[in-house]
């Protein structure tokens, strides 16, 4: 048993010392034969050196950022046997990140990365007041051959305008400058990026009017725009973007009316218009927009009712947002019939009429906010939909909307809803006794004899009057 123990120790030693030698002999071919081509490696330190400090060195790389021990927001691939560096991320956003220096500075050795196909700044340029810099104007068409993806996010001290050099990244997939301190008009030639699935220019302070040539970047995905002072209305263009999934214009100050042609938007699953100046009324052509998961219209003084679109077309809507747009008319009963429905707010609007029992049976809704209308009449809906829905259900704030009394219990009754009156009626009273109200009619004169005023008799006291009478009548029949 020890001998065969001895055998397989020596085995295993051996199959040890094999993998060993194959190991360092793989390094070693790695490090021989894959090296970062020496000017890449100079240009890209220098580059990071400008955003991160002079410190940095990248000493504690082996043997360079793309071998054993890589920075993270380094990638790099091979081309003709050398690593070139194909993303760069600085800022915050991996573990054992390049993180910014108070103070930076754009170097010209980053256009010199010819490889690069991504490049993303994440909270990089934070001090708008003290140390504010300005995207560089020049060098973006040395990286037109390959870049993709660029993207500065959450840089407040990131100032100036677009450059107009943008318009030379004909690869350009993804554009995003989301949240930082951007000014000035949108660049017309951003229109010009024809192979854009992405465009995102969200939270900044662009100003004037959308470019009609957006409308030419007819394999865009995304476009974002909310977040700025974007005036004037919408470019009839935008119903060329037949590719889009998701349009966000909200918050920003667009006027005009909805146009008709966003019907060829047959893709679009998001559309966000919230918080703008559009009028004229919702326009028919929303209803062909099948695919639409998300309707938000909401902050607009657009008028108009809800009676003019058939709403069932709409079958896949989880969220429909009409709130503050200025709605009138009754609620139609077809919203009932969107199942996938989760959210529904028409608030403060001028509604009126009664609402449909229906709007219970949606079998997905979780939210429906109602108040501050001109709803009339009872909620029919039961018990257990007001328990269900909790403050979710919003009807307060309709003047002339009551619940019944009988029907739903004072611990489900709904929020901020006063409970309908209960109207104090005596015709049963009346139809019990008519007989002898006439006997009491004909034998007025012997009660006005006891000594009553004749308008005394009512309500109470006339039931009272009546018992007397039968008694006075009875005491003559033993007299």
């Amino acid at each position: 048993m020890m001998k065969t123990f001895n055998i397989n120790s020596h085995v295993i030693l051996v199959l040890c010392i094999m993998s060993l030698g194959v190991w360092c002999y793989g390094e070693a071919d790695y490090n021989d034969a894959v090296p970062m081509e020496e000017g890449e490696k100079t240009a890209l330190y220098s580059a990071i050196q400008g955003f991160v400090g002079n410190w940095w060195n990248g000493s504690d790389l082996y043997p360079d950022p793309c071998g054993w021990t890589p920075v993270q927001g380094v990638s790099c691939d091979l081309f003709d046997g050398l690593w070139y560096v194909t993303a760069l991320s600085i800022g915050p956003l991996l573990d054992n990140y390049l993180d910014c220096a108070p103070i930076v500075e754009f170097r010209p050795q980053l256009f010199e990365l010819k490889h690069l196909k991504s490049l993303t700044f994440f909270s990089c340029f934070v001090s708008p007041h003290e140390h504010p810099i300005i995207i560089p104007s020049k060098n973006w068409e040395k990286l037109a051959g390959n870049l993709e993806t660029l993207e500065f996010r959450s840089n407040p001290g990131l100032i100036g305008k677009v450059p107009s050099s943008f318009g030379s990244l004909i690869r350009l997939q993804s554009l995003v400058l989301l949240e930082n301190g951007l000014t000035g008009e949108l660049p017309r030639n951003v229109g010009n990026l024809t192979k854009l699935k992405r465009l995102v220019l969200a939270a900044n302070r662009f100003y004037g009017r959308i470019p009609d040539n957006f409308g030419g970047l007819n394999e865009l995905l995304i476009l974002d725009l909310s977040r700025n002072l974007l005036s004037g209305s919408l470019p009839l263009t935008l119903g060329g973007l037949s590719s889009l999934l998701k349009l966000d214009l909200s918050n920003n100050q667009l006027v005009g009316s909805l146009p008709a042609v966003m019907c060829y938007m047959k893709n679009l699953t998001l559309l966000d218009l919230r918080n703008n100046r559009f009028s004229g009324g919702l326009t028919k052509s929303l209803q062909e927009m099948y695919s639409l998961e998300e309707m938000a219209l909401s902050n607009n003084p657009i008028g108009g009712d809800l009676q003019g679109l058939e709403w069932h077309s709409l079958q896949n809507l989880v969220v429909l947002d009409l709130s503050n747009t200025g709605l009138t008319g009754e609620i139609p009963e077809s919203i009932a019939e969107l199942k996938r429905l989760r959210f529904l707010g028409l608030r403060g609007n001028r509604l009126t009429g009664n609402l449909s029992p229906k709007l219970a049976t949606l079998p997905c809704v979780s939210a429906l906010y109602l108040d501050g209308n001109n709803l009339t009449g009872e909620l029919k809906f039961s018990g257990w939909f007001y328990g269900k829905m909790g403050r979710r259900f919003g009807a307060w704030n309709n003047p002339n909307l009551c619940y019944p009394v009988g029907l739903v219990s004072t611990g489900h009754a709904p929020y901020g809803v006063k409970p309908c009156q209960q109207e104090v009626s005596l015709v049963e009273a009346t139809t019990n006794s008519k007989s002898g109200d006439d006997n009491f009619n004909q034998n007025s004169h012997l009660v006005a004899s006891l000594g009553f005023p004749s308008y005394v008799i009512d309500g109470f006291w006339r039931f009272y009057l009546v018992q007397v009478f039968m008694i006075v009548q009875l005491l003559n029949c033993f007299l």
